[in-house]
Formats: C-alpha cells, sequence, structure tokens
C-alpha cells in the first residue's frame, strides 16, 4: 500500500511540472516576424526613384523627339514661335506658299502679319547685331553716369 501512494504521489508531482516543461518549450517554435530593415526601405526608395526616373525619361525623350504627325491633310506647319508673355506667343505658320504671323492667347488667336514664304533671317547675325547694339547703348549709359 505505501508504494502504491508512493508511486501515486510521484505521479502527481511530477506529472504538472513536465506539462509545464513541455508548454514553456514547445516542439516547434515558429520563425520571428521579419521586421523592417534599413536595407529594405533602401531597396524600396531606390526602385521608386528608379521608376521615376523612367518616367522622367520616357517624358523628355517624347518631347525631344517631337514627332510632327504626319498625313496627307496636314496644310500647316509652324515654322518659328517665340513667348512674349507668360501665356501669350507670337507663332510663324506656314500655309502653302504664305507665311502667317498669329499672335496667341488663352481663347484667342489674331492673324498679325501675312507674307510670302521665304527664308528666316539667321539667328547668329541678328544676336550679334542685337549684341553690338546692347554694347554701345551701354558703353554711352555708362559714360553718361562718370561724366555726372
Amino acid at each position: 500500500m505505501h508504494i502504491r501512494f508512493l508511486a501515486a504521489l510521484v505521479a502527481a508531482t511530477f506529472s504538472p511540472l513536465a506539462l509545464a516543461v513541455d508548454a514553456v518549450h514547445p516542439a516547434y517554435v515558429p520563425p520571428p516576424a521579419a521586421a523592417v530593415s534599413p536595407g529594405s526601405v533602401l531597396q524600396v526608395i531606390l526602385s521608386l526613384l528608379l521608376v521615376l526616373a523612367a518616367v522622367v525619361l520616357v517624358g523628355w525623350l517624347l518631347k525631344r523627339i517631337n514627332l510632327p504627325q504626319q498625313g496627307a491633310g496636314n496644310a500647316l506647319k509652324v515654322v518659328s514661335g517665340v513667348a512674349v508673355g507668360q501665356r501669350e506667343r507670337i507663332v510663324l505658320v506656314e500655309v502653302n506658299d504664305t507665311w502667317l504671323v498669329v499672335g496667341v492667347a488663352p481663347g484667342q488667336v489674331n492673324a498679325l502679319h501675312t507674307m510670302a514664304k521665304g527664308t528666316l533671317p539667321s539667328a547668329t547675325n541678328t544676336a550679334t547685331a542685337d549684341d553690338s547694339k546692347f554694347q554701345v547703348w551701354l558703353k554711352q549709359m555708362m559714360e553718361k553716369r562718370n561724366v555726372r
């Protein structure tokens, strides 16, 4: 009887301990959740910058190529243009053998002048002539200031 009592006492004493040990150290331990590391954040930022750079590059290329729309019905051709304000432009348009100087503003287009088709003056000649005029004027203004 004592042996059965001792066996029952030992079994009762050690079985909760065995269960507690199994609860503390289970057989399968799942891996920890992946934390956000600086390397993964850097990879996301670099990927985003790469996509944005690709969008800008494609936009620049399309603007640079500037393919004119070719077709049988295109009788108009923009020869040149210049901005004269924030939203106003003067445009030289070619129609057959005629050039039209057109003023373009928001909501309106006005014909300013009509002339026969010809060649445009060289930009370097006009730039040097304008520069020399400005140099002469500037020199005169500086001499006037120095006299006073």
